[in-house]
């Protein structure tokens, strides 16, 4: 019998009048049953991060840095426990889930170190002209309000972590919604944010329906929106509050260029390894998973023979068994909707090299190639275990292609010039730029996001605070310097 899990209302646990229940996209069996807040109790929870913003902002660094270093030690002591729930509700190889858990201890981590020295103030001299003499500007920055945080399902734990440790490093107070379909891993948080000395109100986790979002999305009491997830949720969200500050982190379809100098076998063996890898991690569903691998014409043939060999050794099933590195999508729609623009693709003349199969959610590693250009594939996220392989004619025409998208999230090039590493970074059209290894490959304290239709702002624990805080200066008269 599993029991129902509260959400955190105002920082204590609440049960709402209906429920709903979460099941493992693996073999559908019941992984928890969720309370959900009714309208009353979600503006319990905005009046209360509403009220408490001038006292959480005016909190003590070492309070909040405290709370935070607390939640990430407690996240190293329950590490398989929530690895095993990140499994089973999300679908998620043991393998990947752990990491998911190391990485969230990592930003909570780092927040608790930011929170520690953030704001600390630059001081800037004003006489420099004769009408600033004896005058000098302090700077500090301030929360912009209340954050409204809306997390995805693919990271149920980390991107929850993004979204919540920056705001209370910076004294914003946050209302956090996980996604429906993953609920539970948000809500730990919550049960070690209870433990903590934070005002009551300076956070909420609250798992609302997403067509009760508009009314949350509209509230002119939370200012702020830091969303994850779909292109056209993200958009529909921007477009519906053009006053508020938006922060999007949308889709992507991650580009691997693979340069004619990165041709010895190791080279080429290194390269196909780690492009089978994460085309294939999370099962695909990662913003910056590799879906396009763009070869130059003295490798190509060479290199795909190998990219389909280590896609072919990915172990897929079971996600609780230690050896699995392939699990199902989030559904069984998700899974019918790659195998729609798989079989989309194949139809209009792409060669289907390895996979193609769909057995419920579960969907095999697929590799093509020759796919036209027109196809949903080629143009869209998709956000699942498919990888595209496409030969271009040197430097430029690799290049070219990558960019020949409306996404620009992450790229990674295999290349060892170092000249061709800074030609890179300044010709691609990407909020990131791997040198020698896949696009997915994120560090949780860089900063993280996106150009063209990949969104706006930049997450990573720092950037992410500057994000949910503002400027303010204070001039002193009467200084002498």
């Amino acid at each position: 019998m599993t029991s129902t899990h509260a959400f955190w209302l105002a920082g204590r646990q609440a049960t709402g009048e209906d429920t709903f229940d979460v099941t493992s996209p693996w073999d559908g069996r019941l992984v928890g049953t969720v309370s959900v807040p009714t309208d009353a109790q979600v503006e319990e929870a905005v009046a209360a991060a509403h009220a408490v913003l001038d006292e959480f902002a005016a909190t003590p660094a070492h309070v909040r840095a405290a709370a935070l270093d607390h939640v990430s030690k407690r996240l190293v002591e329950r590490t398989e426990e929530i690895a095993r729930l990140i499994s089973a509700e999300n679908g998620k190889p043991m393998k990947w889930a752990r990491g998911e858990v190391g990485r969230a201890v990592s930003v909570f981590r780092f927040a608790a170190e930011e929170a520690r020295r953030f704001n600390g103030g630059e001081a800037q001299r004003l006489d420099t002209d004769l009408g600033g003499q004896g005058r000098l500007a302090l700077t500090r920055r301030f929360p912009k309000g209340v954050v409204l945080g809306i997390a995805p399902f693919n990271f149920p734990l980390n991107l929850c972590a993004h979204k919540i440790a920056p705001a209370i490093a910076a004294g914003a107070p946050i209302i956090l919604k996980p996604a429906p379909a993953t609920p539970l891993s948000g809500l730990i948080i919550g049960e070690l944010l209870a433990e903590t000395e934070l005002p009551a109100g300076s956070w909420s986790i609250l798992p609302v329906a997403n067509d009760k979002m508009p009314a949350l999305v509209q509230d002119e009491r939370l200012p702020v929106i830091s969303f994850t997830g779909s292109e056209k949720v993200g958009y529909a969200i921007m477009d519906s509050v053009p006053r508020k500050h938006c922060t999007l982190e949308l889709g992507g379809n991650g580009a691997a260029v693979v340069l004619a100098d990165w041709a010895s076998d190791e080279d080429l063996e290194w390269a196909a390894n780690r492009i089978a890898t994460f085309s294939n991690y999370q099962g695909g569903q990662s913003c910056i998973s590799v879906q396009r691998v763009i070869a130059d014409a003295s490798v190509y043939d060479r290199l795909l023979p190998r990219i389909v060999a280590a896609v072919e050794a990915q172990v897929t099933g079971d996600p609780g068994d230690d050896k699995t590195d392939v699990g199902p999508l989030v559904s069984e729609d998700a899974a019918r909707r790659v195998e729609t623009w798989v079989q989309e693709a194949v139809d209009a003349g792409a060669q289907l090299l390895t996979g193609g199969k769909r057995d419920g959610a579960s969907y095999a590693p697929t590799v093509l190639a020759e796919v036209p250009a027109d196809v949903t594939i080629s143009c869209e996220e998709v956000f699942g275990p498919v990888l595209t392989v496409q030969k271009a004619d040197g430097e430029a025409a690799a290049f070219d292609a990558v960019n020949d998208s409306k996404y620009g999230l992450q790229a990674g090039v295999f290349t060892h010039d170092l000249q061709t590493a800074f030609r890179a970074h300044r010709a691609l059209e990407v909020g990131g730029v791997v040198i020698g290894d896949v696009p997915s490959y994120r560090a949780d304290q860089m900063p993280y996001g996106g150009v063209k239709q990949s969104g706006v702002g930049r997450e990573g624990v720092r950037f992410a605070m500057e994000d949910y805080t503002y400027e303010r200066v204070l001039v002193l008269t009467g200084i002498n310097l």
